[in-house]
């Protein structure tokens, strides 16, 4: 009887060094995804219809050149064992989000600051896996409305926290409904990676065309202004 191999999964401390990369490094808060944002774009590619190679998502991470071979092979391990953690972690069922905390010091009064943590970053991130094969999306989710509803937790939560804009106004959560909506990204995520397993795209949907958003994920992501912080 052959055992089980298990994968490595990527532990809080080198998370802590990727994260403390990332910000150190960040071009502007338009463009940079932090480690909420890696996290977040890394689980759409995972659980979505149709893999990405490593040099299709590191231009959203990386936007400048190492300072040396060494760091550059550090933080290239770490985010290949950050990137193969997600498919490990939702086999072992042990899936979690990787999400913000609010800085309270610079949020404004009329600025709905849900708690201590928010999904700002990491469903900024996930749109952006999402448009990396956008037009596969696209077509499912005109064609399937299980598939939107599975999504509706983040859908939610990147229109609550301004990432996407709503097509109508669109009361805020308020913080039970905001926390539900966290408590349940691990279950839509495992919900989509399992939908996607079992009905992969065609090969129409997969000689669609591409390059532009998905129509879930069509805005760009809104400025996130310094509010959010790991």
């Amino acid at each position: 009887m052959e055992t089980p191999v298990t994968r490595d999964i990527i532990d809080d401390a080198e998370l802590e060094v990727l994260d403390h990369w990332l910000r150190g490094h960040a071009a502007d808060a338009d463009a940079t995804l932090l480690l909420d944002g890696v996290h977040g774009m890394l689980t759409a590619l995972a659980i979505g219809p149709d893999p990405a190679l490593p040099a299709e998502w590191l231009p959203e991470v990386l936007h400048a050149p190492f300072e040396n071979p060494e760091q550059g092979a550090t933080v290239l391990a770490l985010l290949a064992k950050l990137n193969d953690s997600i498919p490990a972690e939702l086999e072992g069922e042990t899936y979690e989000p990787v999400l913000g905390e609010v800085d309270r010091a610079v949020v404004a009064p009329e600025q709905n600051a849900h708690n201590e943590l928010t999904a700002a970053g990491w469903c900024e991130g996930f749109s952006r896996g999402i448009d990396l094969r956008a037009s596969i999306w696209e077509s499912r989710l005109a064609e399937d409305a299980e598939l939107m509803e599975m999504l509706s937790p983040i859908m939610a939560l990147a229109v609550d926290d301004g990432v996407l804009a709503a097509d109508v106004p669109i009361a805020k959560l308020d913080d039970d409904e905001y926390e539900g909506c966290l408590a349940q990204i691990p279950d839509a995520v495992e919900a989509v990676a399992h939908y996607w397993r079992v009905r992969p795209p065609t090969e129409r949907e997969r000689t669609a065309g591409g390059g532009a958003s998905s129509s879930a994920f069509a805005s760009l992501p809104a400025r996130r202004g310094g509010r959010w912080v790991h």
